[in-house]
């Protein structure tokens, strides 16, 4: 029988995680041992001795035919392709899916997380760090989700740059289904990877799982708008506990979706404004690593403010003091969003803030 298949069957072992599975191949050597020499199980719970006995072989031909597709690999910890960051975490995924190329998760990384309903200026601003930090030689990796991910993943693609996205389910299926488009592209490109069988569905207590994947695969981990009760908060408590660099950046005190960024911030995490302060931290590695340049940054990379919501908020705002909320009422965006486009267009000089929370725009902003 396929060796692969053995791996597939005790992965798929009711009770038996990434510790356990780990601890049975230091005991017992592989996985065909525990199979093939039934002596060997005596010391197992009941639980595991039955399955060993009447494995699901129906649901490993599901994961063995999905195997023999084009571009479809399986990683396991005895492969010395494996990536290596990820063999260093405490509870390492036994097994890999990869659709793609499955070279590109042994290549230096850097994670881009964040909220799954950010701001325009949120979103703007992942997938140009994405596109910068992809032309400096950087795998660009997240988690295929709505938002933040997404627009790091776009990102990296628009630099025609190699993306890696960790899912949360088999890769015979995506999540969220709206993103079939995006996940057919990252796979032409880049990798799709995930630790759960084929048929997996999407389910809650598999997505904090996958972000240890996301962690563990990267240098670092940027967080780009996140509120306090975010997944990517998990994300980057995995990455500092696996000794990954963690990038935080900061945004209004207004904005509910920086206060995970400045909580990381004052645990410790990096302020990030601009993409040279990545490098600052990983730079480092462009030394050893052939493809892998630290390029000329822009003083800060920030979002387009000359698309129609950015006008429309200028001129709600015009040259007299202006609270927040009037300002909200006023231009009919979402106060998320007037937040993240205020502390933008302060930091470009166009506008003012004033005490007591008011606004107003700058006398000479045309000329800056």
């Amino acid at each position: 029988m396929d060796e692969r298949a053995y791996w597939l069957a005790l992965h798929r072992a009711p009770g038996v995680g990434s510790v356990s599975f780990c601890r049975l191949l230091e005991k017992y050597g592989s996985p065909t041992a525990l199979f093939t020499s039934p002596e060997r199980l005596a010391g197992l719970s009941d639980g595991i001795q039955h399955y060993l006995r009447q494995p699901d072989w129906k649901a490993v031909e599901q994961d063995l035919k999905w195997l023999e597709q084009p571009d479809h690999y399986l990683l396991t910890l005895a492969d010395p392709g494996y990536p290596p960051l990820l063999r260093e975490i405490p509870d390492p995924p036994p097994i890999l899916f990869v659709h793609g190329d499955p070279s590109l998760l042994s290549l230096p990384q850097l994670a881009i997380v964040g909220s799954r309903n950010p701001s325009p200026a949120g979103a703007e601003t992942a997938a140009q760090f994405a596109t910068y930090l992809a032309n400096s030689g950087l795998v660009i990796s997240s988690g295929l989700a709505l938002g933040i991910d997404a627009a790091a993943h776009e990102g990296a693609l628009a630099a025609k740059a190699a993306t890696i996205a960790v899912a949360g389910t088999g890769l015979d299926r995506v999540y969220p289904a709206r993103h079939h488009a995006l996940a057919h592209a990252i796979a032409e490109s880049g990798a799709l990877v995930s630790e759960f069988p084929i048929g997996t569905p999407p389910l809650p207590q598999n997505f904090p799982r996958r972000n240890r994947l996301i962690s563990g695969l990267s240098w670092g981990i940027l967080v780009v708008e996140a509120a306090l009760q975010s997944g990517s908060l998990i994300t980057a408590r995995l990455g500092a506990e696996q000794g990954r660099e963690i990038f935080a950046i900061p945004g209004s005190i207004h904005n509910p979706l920086a206060r995970g960024c400045h909580h990381l911030i004052r645990e410790g995490a990096k302020l990030v404004e601009a993409a040279q302060d990545i490098w600052e931290e990983l730079g480092s590695l462009a030394g050893a690593i052939p493809n892998l340049q630290c390029q000329e940054a822009p003083q800060k990379i920030e979002a387009s403010t000359d698309d129609l919501e950015y006008q429309l908020l200028l001129d709600c705002l015009g040259y007299d003091p202006l609270p927040i909320d009037l300002l909200v009422e006023r231009c009919g965006l979402t106060a998320e969003a007037v937040s993240s486009m205020l502390l933008i267009l302060e930091l470009q000089g166009r506008i003012t803030a004033l005490p007591g929370g008011r606004y107003l725009r700058c006398g000479k902003e045309g000329q800056s």
